[in-house]
């Protein structure tokens, strides 16, 4: 073959993206009619001004790849795309570029779904969706209300992350330090009144219906965690010479008798009522200021424990001993009561306070553990504890709930360390929430024919209140807040605040399925029809948020009958990231990788600063580490930049993106593209018997390895094949076509090219998965090379390890063959087992001819 023949991407891609572009390729039948369904859902994007970059892409390929395998075994596929379009970022954005959040967010979906379909990406596009949208947001709004309506949205006074310079509430995920995580504003802890969603109501369930999915063990095990069932006691103590008194939830009230301090959380509204006066000034300094750190850290600081005396004393329930109570920032206000007993000798937490503040240590618990140097928090025999000692921990659980409950003071619980969704955000680019305020403070529900409740049309959208005081943008909307109750028609004031962007994207898979209903959020027999779906691909950043509230919308949904499923996503995939080198200086300035250059195993700048820190780091615009698609697709061709996206390594691993790693793909899709080219493809010749057998071993392989999501061992396979057949100067057609429909998925427009040039006028995905022969796969049989006198003249198909006489026997049964050996007896055998029979005669081959 010529190794300068290739193919150039530039005219093929775009053409054939144009082409399916006409013919609808990749429509989705309203239902999937009388083919098994398969949906395909990518985790969808929020659309940022920066548009993607290859790291991005890896779990899109993905997900297309096995779109494309599905359509060809079989299956009506629904593979859409949409955009998660409300939110903070956009507005941002918006006040940079000095347009409307509406503006900017069509300006970005235009350069996301540009990438995407330069891709080849096999969505359909008839039922693209953004969340900013009223035929969209109009549903989500549905929705809210029949949480409110089942009492599962409710409005309450709670502790929240007040960011001043932005006027709004923020989510404790986005706060680190104090600080905005995007911004770097200073982030301070007030309580104000908020929209909450009752997520609690749905903990077991969303804890045990885990078994019903098919997700990775870490992320069912984070979303454990994140819920954290609890199995314990409540234990009620007096707060001595008051009339007061406050629970505590223990998963071990068996260690009661080592109690020797109690803490309330600085947000516990019990802390002003029990302080004493010569206490009350150091008390209010502490709680002031452990109320400007967010939850988030107050839980995983390290530094040594702080805390502050109250002068007060309470009983302990068990024995009536008197024990300190404490003000202390690690115990929340979100935690059960806000209160906890302290157990230093068992607790790890507890004993670094005890040490602290000098309180006493008593072991409950036995151990050889030396109890100076750490808490111990093994099993053993109860001691140290009356009635309790010389059982085992368990049974002293057993026995104490039941001594708790005899006198009034406490009782089993089960707790979660889930929290209420806190629904509310002080923005203008979100989600209206549907209801109204009337002037004695009554709320009422919008109208479900008054839906959707739209956006005000602004000047500047993007003006927040900022400052101390909690004004949210819509608030300023005189003309849009104005409003009358819908029960009396009394004047009343909107709903000010927006809901969350987690909003749109807890059900959004559910609108995939019928968009451009506008009588309802989606058909009930559609649902049936498509729901659950079937491989869901995303990042793990979203283990635990998204995917429990999407969980817990859904359960909501199911119990009120809208859906037919108890979870959402049957299977769950999550890509690992990509990674690239990055360079920065001493100053800590990033430089692009054009702007350096490598110097005796250094880095420098070009123009000779330096040494520079290389580092391998997750792809960021901030690193300048980024690789566009669009500068990989003009060099190398959308197939080469699709296979080496699954090709790094196994999709669920971090890979370190090496350019160099195209250039392997684009040669090999270069040489796919010169067997057609340059070799001569025979239709009439039967299959090579050693390319037969290794084509159905192909397909066993790669088909395999696309249902379990082994994209880069496919790859590899195909690869193998590939390089069999150029090492032949004749291939039967039959053979290469079942390979191309193979490479498909992967290299979908080298591949309809190459299928057009064969001569077929339909396209490769609507032809058939090829089919597995088993005996040609069968690991137990292999292929023999049969010579006559030193030259190929067949194959023959034996079993593995067969002996000379059993091959011998099958060769001279073969007509090439005996053509070749005559009437005259051979004079001898050469055989190596498993590989070879070369079988030597007295004749020449000119007396054959």
């Amino acid at each position: 073959m010529n190794p300068r023949v290739s193919y150039d991407p530039a005219k093929i891609e775009p053409r054939w993206q144009r082409i399916w572009r006409e013919r609808g390729t990749y429509g989705t039948p309203s239902a999937p009619g009388p083919k098994p369904k398969c949906y395909i859902l990518d985790m969808f994007p929020y659309p940022s001004g920066h548009g993607l970059h290859v790291g991005h892409l890896k779990g899109y390929v993905a997900s297309d790849i096995i779109a494309r395998y599905k359509r060809m075994c079989g299956y009506s596929v629904l593979h859409p795309m949409g955009w998660d379009s409300f939110g903070l970022p956009t507005e941002r954005q918006a006040e940079k570029d000095g347009l409307s959040p509406r503006d900017v967010t069509r300006r970005n979906v235009e350069i996301f779904k540009r990438q995407l379909n330069a891709l080849g990406m096999s969505y359909d596009w008839d039922r693209e969706l953004a969340t900013s949208e009223p035929s969209f947001f109009r549903w989500t709004q549905w929705i809210f209300l029949l949480l409110l309506e089942r009492g599962l949205a409710y409005q309450a006074e709670v502790p929240v992350n007040w960011c001043p310079a932005l006027g709004t509430v923020l989510a404790n995920e986005e706060v680190k330090d104090g600080l905005y995580i995007e911004t770097g504003d200073i982030v301070k802890r007030r309580t104000m009144k908020q929209w909450m969603l009752k997520i609690t109501a749905y903990a077991d369930r969303l804890l045990t219906d885990l078994d019903l999915v098919d997700w990775p063990s870490e992320v069912k095990e984070l979303q454990r965690n994140w819920i954290g069932r609890r199995e314990g006691a409540t234990i009620r103590f007096a707060v001595n010479a008051t009339n007061e008194s406050f629970e505590v939830f223990s998963t071990k009230p068996e260690t009661l008798f080592g109690c020797t301090f109690c803490v309330l959380a600085p947000e516990n509204p019990l802390v002003p009522k029990i302080v004493r006066p010569d206490h009350r000034q150091a008390v209010e300094d502490y709680v002031r200021g452990a109320l400007a750190i967010p939850e988030r850290e107050r839980l995983v600081r390290q530094a040594k424990k702080s805390g502050v005396f109250t002068g007060a004393f309470a009983a302990n329930p068990i024995n009536g001993r008197e024990v300190p109570i404490y003000v202390a920032d690690y115990v929340l206000g979100t935690y059960f009561s806000g209160a906890v007993f302290g157990c230093p000798a068992h607790d790890e937490r507890d004993f670094e306070f005890a040490r602290q503040f000098g309180l006493e240590i008593i072991p409950v618990v036995s151990s050889a553990q030396d109890l100076m140097a750490g808490a111990y928090t093994g099993d053993g025999v109860m001691i140290n504890s009356e009635f309790l000692n010389g059982l085992t921990m368990q049974d002293a659980k057993r026995e104490i709930i039941v001594r708790l409950s005899a006198c009034g003071r406490g009782e089993a619980r089960v707790t979660y360390a889930l929290r209420d969704w806190l629904f509310s955000r002080q923005r203008y680019w979100g989600e209206p929430i549907p209801v109204v305020h009337g002037p004695g403070g009554e709320t009422e529900p919008v109208p479900d024919q008054e839906l959707p409740i739209f956006l005000p049309e602004r000047r500047n959208e993007t003006t927040h209140a900022g400052g101390e005081a909690p004004i949210a943008p819509l608030a300023r909307a005189e003309d849009w807040i104005r409003t009358v109750l819908p029960s009396t028609g009394a004047p009343a004031l909107r709903e000010a605040n927006v809901m969350p962007q987690w909003a749109g994207s807890s059900w959004y898979y559910l609108r995939f399925i019928d968009p451009h209903n506008d009588a309802a959020a989606w058909d009930g027999q559609l649902e049936k029809d498509w729901m659950p779906v079937d491989l869901y691909v995303g990042g793990i950043e979203h283990a635990t948020l998204h995917l429990l509230y999407a969980r817990f919308w859904h359960k909501v949904l199911f119990d009120a009958g809208y859906v037919s499923t108890p979870e959402p996503f049957q299977r769950l995939f999550n890509q690992g990231m990509v990674h690239a080198r990055s360079y920065r200086d001493e100053r800590g300035r990033y430089y692009y990788p054009d702007e350096v250059e490598e110097r005796d195993g250094a880095w420098f700048t070009k123009s000779g600063e330096g040494p520079l820190d290389s580092r391998i780091e997750k792809m960021s615009k901030s690193r300048y580490n980024v690789v566009s698609p669009e500068s990989v697709i003009e060099t190398y061709g959308a197939d080469s930049l699709r296979l080496y996206e699954v090709f790094m390594g196994p999709l669920e691993d971090n890979a370190i993106w090496q350019s160099d790693g195209l250039i392997g793909m684009r040669r090999f899709l270069d040489r796919v593209w010169r067997i057609q080219e340059t070799m001569l493809v025979q239709s009439d010749d039967e299959p090579d018997i050693v390319l037969d057998r290794l084509l159905h071993q192909t397909i066993r392989k790669v088909s395999d390895d696309l249902e379990k999501l082994k994209l880069n061992t496919a790859v590899s396979q195909l690869m193998v094949f590939t390089n069999e057949v150029i090492s032949r100067s004749r291939l039967a057609s039959s053979t290469f076509q079942e390979f191309i429909k193979l490479l498909a998925p992967f290299a979908p427009h080298v591949c309809e090219e190459i299928w057009e040039r064969l001569g077929h006028t339909d396209s490769i995905v609507d032809r058939p998965w090829p089919s597995c022969d088993p005996r040609k796969c069968d690991d137990e049989r292999t292929t023999i090379v049969v010579q006559v006198n030193g030259r190929v003249r067949a194959r023959v198909d034996a079993p593995r390890n067969a002996s000379e006489s059993e091959v011998a026997r099958m060769a001279m049964q073969n007509d090439a063959i005996r053509r070749w050996v005559g009437e005259v007896s051979p004079e001898r055998f050469i055989y190596v087992q498993n590989k070879l029979l070369n079988i030597v005669t007295s004749h020449t081959e000119a007396s054959l001819r």
